[in-house]
């Protein structure tokens, strides 16, 4: 059931091999589906990830306004003063029939305390994470120092850069647009992002710049070692752990919390295996109120699990299972890479909180009953050896593909046995279905009708208790048939 090829790989049908598709398409035409929107819902299923567009620029500039243009939409906090988004937040766009992201950054500014440098280091993050960038920068004021400092942050980071001369009104604001040839970033586009003026010339040179899709990566080439990031709240025993697999010290380990800053990258060999382990730093609650360095800490955090193919949540057993613990999981989860749970101190552990361990866990951590758990001590080195075999079990489960003709023999009988409830006279079923690909498992479910979220939750138990699938999320989407007669226009 296994299927190490990437999807993608069999003649462009996603996971699909040329025979099944054309089995597959089949089906399709007789159930009412025509070949392009089953194609698309596939691809659409099978995408890798956005590609992510940047918007950066001093405070008050008109980031958020143009922001909203670009979406089509009023989402992106709007003021007349600056310093309004401090966080980064991100918007699905399209432009051309080209879908990408948007990310909203506050404003940057150079040589800041406190809040405002937890503003710069974020969006210095949405810089190194973007795949391109839009700088703003207000034509009627022209180019100031800190414009100046961001173009250096840009040039270092080596990202495709459009450069956008926003609040141009009219004609007469071109000529103050056109002196920003002197940021040395190429073309400056004369914009109106409050009235839209010149954002389509814009947004044709943003799609220039950005890739068509950027390949998934996982960090490790084919063949080489695996990448495991080590997650966690502070202070959980990320760099002990790390420590006792590399069997020396070699990150930093301190009864302080948020001790290591920036992820480590270590080459262990670890069960007759060789990884790569990244041991990162503490993901805090309420980060965008930490100084830069904290913050810009949790967000390279985040960078490190897009990156790992696995990830290594800790919890730390001594204390109740928090809010921000089922968060971290949360983020793996959604990041869609294997999981297993690691419930680190066990040596400190008595019977007592051992009856409260275990009835947390099954308050709080139902959704991901799936996960492997490895009960250790990262101190002791209890239970180490039983790590790489979840680990293990979960990166299988990650890259399981099932056959087409196998799984819609499994849907027939789940259907038969267990149809969707009745809804207002009518009674949608599953028509057929498909698995699109890998890395998680992602399944597209076409259906007579919609189907409600707790039927859904029930297929994709039932999927994990017919194929496994322990270990890693599962993405199930669903395409619902057009009544049959509609003029398409």
């Amino acid at each position: 059931m296994n299927d190490q090829n990437d999807p993608g790989d069999a003649g462009g049908h996603g996971a699909l091999g040329d025979a099944e598709y054309a089995e597959f398409m089949e089906l399709a035409a007789q159930e009412g589906f025509d070949a392009e929107e089953i194609d698309s819902e596939l691809a659409a299923a099978n995408a890798g990830p956005l590609p992510v567009l940047a918007v950066v620029g001093r405070p008050n500039v008109g980031k958020s306004t143009l922001v909203n243009r670009i979406i089509g939409r009023r989402e992106a906090v709007v003021e007349d003063r600056p310093g309004v988004t401090r966080d980064r937040v991100t918007y699905e766009a399209e432009w051309a029939g080209r879908r990408f992201k948007v990310v909203d950054t506050g404003g940057w500014e150079q040589d800041v305390l406190g809040i405002d440098a937890s503003v710069a280091a974020q969006a210095e993050y949405a810089i190194e994470a973007a795949d391109a960038v839009v700088f703003v920068v207000d034509a009627a004021v022209g180019s100031t120092d800190t414009d100046e400092a961001v173009v250096k942050l840009l040039r270092k980071a080596g990202k495709p850069v459009v450069l956008c001369a926003n609040k141009v009104d009219g004609p007469s604001g071109e000529a103050d647009a056109a002196y920003l040839w002197s940021l040395g970033l190429g073309e400056p586009y004369p914009v109106s992002a409050l009235h839209g003026r010149g954002t389509g010339d814009m947004l044709d040179a943003v799609l220039e710049a950005m890739p068509e899709a950027p390949p998934q990566t996982f960090g490790s080439a084919p063949g080489g070692p695996r990448r495991i990031a080590l997650i966690g709240r502070p202070n959980v025993g990320k760099s002990s752990l790390l420590n006792k697999v590399a069997k020396e010290d070699r990150v930093v380990v301190d009864a302080t919390a948020g001790t290591t800053r920036d992820p480590v990258d270590e080459l262990i060999d670890l069960g007759g295996k060789v990884w790569r382990f990244v041991d990162t730093a503490g993901i805090r609650r309420r980060v965008h109120f930490q100084d830069g360095a904290d913050y810009y800490a949790s967000l390279r955090t985040a960078a490190a699990l897009e990156k790992a193919e696995a990830a290594v949540v800790l919890i730390d057993v001594t204390e109740p299972i928090s809010v921000q613990d089922t968060r971290i999981i949360t983020m793996a989860v959604e990041a869609g890479r294997a999981l297993v749970i690691a419930y680190n101190k066990w040596d400190l552990m008595d019977e007592e909180r051992r009856f409260y361990l275990e009835r947390e866990i099954e308050r709080d951590l139902v959704q991901v009953q799936w996960a492997p758990r490895v009960n250790i001590s990262a101190f002791t080195g209890r239970h180490m050896e039983k790590l790489v075999p979840a680990i293990e079990t979960a990166l299988d489960a990650w890259q399981t593909r099932v056959p087409t003709g196998k799984l819609n023999a499994f849907l027939g009988e789940l259907v038969a046995s267990h149809p969707h409830p009745v809804r207002g006279g009518k009674q949608p079923r599953i028509l057929f279905g498909t698995q699109a690909g890998t890395k998680p498992p992602r399944f597209v479910l076409f259906a007579s009708g919609f189907l409600e979220a707790g039927y859904r939750r029930f297929i994709e138990r039932r999927l994990r208790e017919e194929f496994g699938f322990e270990g890693t999320p599962i993405k199930v989407s669903v395409r619902v048939r057009e009544k049959r007669g509609r003029v398409k226009k």
